[in-house]
C-alpha cells in the first residue's frame, strides 16, 4: 500500500498539472483535449497505469476494511467476491476505453465528427 500510494501521488500530481493547471485550466478540457491526449501512446500508458494503480490500491484498502469489520463468513465471502468482480470489470472496461478510443471513425458522416477530424 505504501509503494502504490507513493506512485499514485506522483501520478496524480502529474495528471493534475497537465490537465488542470495549464492553458485555461479545467475549462479547456473537452472531448478534443482528451482524444488528443489519448492519441499519444505515452499518455495512454500513463492513464492506464494511473487507473490500474488507483483501482488496485482502493480495492486492497476495501479488502482490509471488509476483513477487519465483517465477521460473518458468508457475508465476508460475498463482499470480497463482489469487490473482486467489480474491480476486474472496471479494470477491463477502463483499459478498453483508453486503448480503443477512436474519435474519428472512418465512414462516419462529416457533420457528426469533431472539428479536429478530417472527413474521409
Amino acid at each position: 500500500m505504501r509503494v502504490s500510494g507513493f506512485f499514485l501521488i506522483a501520478l496524480i500530481f502529474t495528471h493534475l498539472i497537465v490537465n488542470v493547471m495549464q492553458d485555461g485550466g479545467v475549462h479547456a478540457i473537452d472531448f478534443a483535449f482528451v482524444a488528443g491526449k489519448l492519441a499519444n501512446p505515452l499518455w495512454q500508458w500513463f492513464d492506464v497505469t494511473l487507473l490500474w494503480l488507483a483501482l488496485i490500491h482502493g480495492t486492497n484498502g476495501m479488502r482490509v476494511v471488509i476483513e477487519d469489520y465483517v465477521y460473518r463468513i458468508k457475508l465476508k465471502r460475498f463482499l470480497l467476491g463482489g469487490l473482486a468482480v467489480s474491480t476486474a470489470v472496471l479494470i477491463v472496461l477502463g483499459t478498453l476505453v483508453i486503448f480503443t478510443l477512436d474519435p474519428c471513425p472512418t465512414g462516419a458522416a462529416a457533420d457528426l465528427l469533431p472539428s479536429f477530424c478530417t472527413a474521409g
